[in-house]
């Protein structure tokens, strides 16, 4: 396994990341728990989690937190093999609480939640899943820098942040002294490459590490689906096709699908490798975030 810095933290992170957004549904809890114990063996060290994460199971409000329950119940011996990264900012709503957002209330409500179901008393990192229109950068950053001075928190960073969002939260914690973001976590993959003018320079020079998500763009980046054909049964297309309805992919992207197949030909690759491949190459990037539904999928990039 390759490792890389993070940042400037000194922390070095496999650059596979375990991905757990699929945790609970359809990948069922004693599923999830053998695919981190055997991560962790293949020596993959950071997990990317975030607190509304709970499979298929998710809809807009829903309690979420599954996910981060399940890596809890798998690393109660093992919590020191790895660096966890979880998110805030979703909307999440149950009997007792409903809420959404980067302001001081639902920051402190959602790491408590997340470290009691993570069974842990720190996150390594913490990452604002979304920038909030109705929040004060100002108060945002405060509590992230209060839940570091607590302890609760080792590093932050953004996900889903634009080059102007970060320069406004680097001035803030530069005016401030307050502790600079060591990740970013964008979508960005072969097909999505609209951060690379501005972002990936300004995240390169701040020290913020890289780290893509949905680097197989919804499988599009597999091989395995064609233009007017059917998914195949076992795929996230056929299974969930509000995550992906092939119908709405254009005729120009299944052109741009072929262009990419040809490449990984080239490269002596299967289309999935190629596209993790690709990442690694970026300029920036440090990991790249890995979700798959069984151990198979995921030992192909190992």
């Amino acid at each position: 396994m390759e490792y890389r810095e993070l940042g400037n933290t000194g922390l070095k992170i496999s650059t596979i990341c375990l991905g757990t957004m699929n945790f609970n549904n359809p990948v069922s809890e004693t599923d999830s728990i053998t695919m981190i114990h055997w991560a962790i063996d293949k020596g993959i060290n950071f997990i990317d989690t975030a607190d509304v994460y709970e499979g298929y199971d998710r809809f807009l409000g829903s309690p979420g937190g599954k996910a981060e329950a399940i890596i809890g119940n798998a690393l109660a011996r093992r919590r020191s093999a790895v660096l966890i990264t979880t998110k805030v900012g979703n909307h999440v709503a149950d009997s007792s609480y409903d809420g959404k957002g980067l302001g001081t209330e639902h920051i402190t409500r959602q790491i408590e939640a997340s470290l009691r179901r993570m069974k842990t008393d720190y996150v390594d990192i913490y990452e604002l899943h979304f920038p909030d229109p109705n929040t004060p950068v100002e108060e945002t950053i405060s509590v992230i820098d209060a839940l570091i001075d607590a302890g609760k928190v080792r590093y932050w960073g953004f996900s889903n942040h634009t080059a102007e969002q970060i320069n406004t939260i680097l001035t803030t914690c530069r005016k401030n002294s307050w502790p600079l973001p060591v990740i970013s976590q964008p979508l960005y993959n072969w097909l999505l490459r609209d951060i690379e003018e501005n972002d990936v320079p300004l995240c390169i020079n701040n020290n913020i590490s890289i780290t893509p998500y949905r680097p197989l763009e919804k499988g599009l980046l597999t091989g395995k689906y064609s233009q007017g054909q059917e998914p195949p049964a076992s795929s996230r297309a056929a299974e969930n096709p509000a995550w992906l309805n092939l119908s709405d992919v254009s005729t120009d992207t299944f052109t741009l699908l072929k262009q990419f197949e040809e490449e990984a030909k080239t490269q002596s690759l299967s289309p999935a490798n190629y596209a993790v491949k690709w990442l690694l190459d970026r300029p920036g990037v440090s990991s790249v975030i890995i979700g798959g539904k069984t151990l198979e999928q995921l030992n192909q990039f190992l």
